[in-house]
C-alpha cells in the first residue's frame, strides 16, 4: 500500500445530467481540476457527493471510469458506507482492488439506537468479507444526519481488533470537544475534520487534514492553511476560511455549492439535483452569490 492519506480532500460534487444521471465525464474533469487547485485527495462518494441518491452500480461504474481516466487510485477515499450491508462489501472490495488510499466507511445509519456492538461488528463483517490485506478503513462519524456515530469504545474495539486495517476517521459531529477526544486518546489514528473551519486546531493537535464540503469551491485557499499552518499568520488564514463557510451555512450545503460552480462555469446543469433535494430559489440563490462574493 501507499503512504497513509493525509492534507486536504473534498467530498467530490456528483454534476448530473438534466435527466439526473451521473454526468460522468464531467465529474471526472472536475476531479481532476480539485487535484490540480490544492486538493490532496478525493472523497468521491461523501454526503456532498449525493451518495446516499446514487446507486451501487453507479458507484462502481464511476470509479472504475475515474481510476481509468487517470486518476492515481492511492489519491483516493470513496465513501463505501451504503444501507444494504452486501452493497457495501462490493464497494470496499473494489476500492481495495483498485488499489485506493482507503474506504471513508459511513456508520450503518437506517437503524437508530443500534448498540455499540452493532456498531463493530458492522465495520468489522465488511472488513472480514472484504477479505484484502491492502484495505484501509477511515470511519466517517456524521451524526447530524446519520444520528448513529462511532463511540470512543468502539474506535478502541476497532483498533484492537483490526490495527493497520482502522486507520483513520472523518469526523463531521461538529463536536470539537468529541474530536479532540479521539487526537488526544488515540495517538497515531490518523484525524481529519469534517469542515475546514476546524482544520487549524486539528492540524495543532496532530491530525491530518480535513475533508470538506467547502474544498469543492476554495481548495486551494484550505490547501493554503494546510501547508502554512505553522506560520505566525496561521489563525488569520483560518478566519479567512471561516468567512467562506459564513457565507454558505445559511443554505442547504449541497444545493449551495452546486449554485457557486453554476455561477462560476456558467453552466446551469450544475444546479441538477436528484430528489428530494431542490436547487435554491432564486431569492436564496442571489442572496448567497452575493455573500460568498463578499467573502
Amino acid at each position: 500500500m501507499s503512504a497513509r492519506l493525509q492534507g486536504v480532500f473534498a467530498p467530490v460534487l456528483t454534476p448530473m445530467e438534466d435527466r439526473l444521471a451521473p454526468a460522468t465525464g464531467k465529474w471526472i474533469a472536475f476531479c481532476k481540476q480539485l487535484l490540480a487547485d490544492g486538493c490532496t485527495g478525493l472523497a468521491p462518494f461523501g454526503t456532498t457527493s449525493e451518495a446516499n441518491s446514487l446507486g451501487l452500480e453507479e458507484r462502481m461504474e464511476m470509479l472504475d471510469a475515474l481510476v481509468a481516466a487517470g486518476v492515481p487510485a492511492a489519491q483516493l477515499m470513496p465513501g463505501t458506507g451504503m444501507c444494504a450491508f452486501p452493497d457495501t462489501v462490493k464497494l470496499a472490495a473494489q476500492a481495495a482492488r483498485l488499489g485506493c488510499g482507503g474506504v471513508l466507511l459511513l456508520t450503518p445509519f437506517y437503524y437508530k439506537g443500534v448498540s455499540d456492538d452493532g456498531v463493530f461488528r458492522a465495520v468489522a463483517e465488511v472488513i472480514e468479507r472484504v477479505g484484502d490485506a491492502r484495505l484501509r478503513v477511515y470511519i466517517y462519524n456524521i451524526p447530524p444526519i446519520a444520528v448513529v456515530g462511532y463511540s470512543l469504545a468502539v474506535i478502541e474495539r476497532l483498533l484492537a481488533a483490526y490495527p493497520g486495517v482502522v486507520v483513520g476517521m472523518k469526523d463531521s459531529s461538529g463536536d470539537w470537544s468529541y474530536q479532540q477526544s479521539v487526537l488526544e486518546g488515540f495517538p497515531g489514528f490518523d484525524v481529519f475534520s469534517g469542515s475546514e473551519r476546524f482544520l487549524l486546531a486539528n492540524l495543532r493537535r496532530g491530525g491530518v487534514g480535513t475533508i470538506s464540503a467547502m474544498a469543492n469551491v476554495i481548495p486551494a485557499k484550505i490547501r493554503f492553511l494546510y501547508d502554512n499552518y505553522l506560520a505566525e499568520n496561521a489563525d488569520q488564514l483560518q478566519e479567512q476560511l471561516d468567512r467562506y463557510r459564513a457565507a454558505t451555512r445559511d443554505y442547504a450545503a449541497i444545493a449551495a455549492l452546486k449554485q457557486i460552480m453554476a455561477e462560476r462555469s456558467g453552466a446551469p446543469s450544475w444546479l441538477n439535483l436528484r430528489p428530494p433535494l431542490v436547487p435554491l430559489s432564486a431569492e436564496a440563490a442571489r442572496e448567497l452569490l452575493a455573500r460568498y462574493a463578499a467573502a
